[in-house]
């Protein structure tokens, strides 16, 4: 099992960003969750396999077609993990 909590720099708000991390995350298997944050970024947790969790770091780098991510911050994470995957409000 593996976490990881990313904060995603770009164009990444008003492009689908989170319906997309949403439906990627799912068909990796992944629990976590993901939101907006005021300040124009996207926070992402992702809680799983440690190969899942690694692809999906990796297509965050890129995200969705109308995104252009700018940097990707990787933080750990030690929580509790996540069973199932979710958009938050806006933090």
């Amino acid at each position: 099992m593996k976490g990881v909590r990313l904060v995603i720099e770009g164009r990444v708000q008003g492009v689908a960003y989170r319906d997309w991390t949403q439906r990627r995350a799912e068909s990796l298997g992944l629990g976590g969750w993901v939101r907006n944050r005021r300040d124009g970024t996207v926070e992402a947790v992702f809680t799983g396999d440690e190969a899942a969790v690694d692809q999906m770091v990796e297509a965050c780098r890129d995200g969705p077609p109308a995104a252009a991510v700018t940097a990707v911050r990787i933080v750990s994470w030690d929580e509790s993990p996540e069973v199932d995957f979710a958009i938050l409000s806006t933090q």
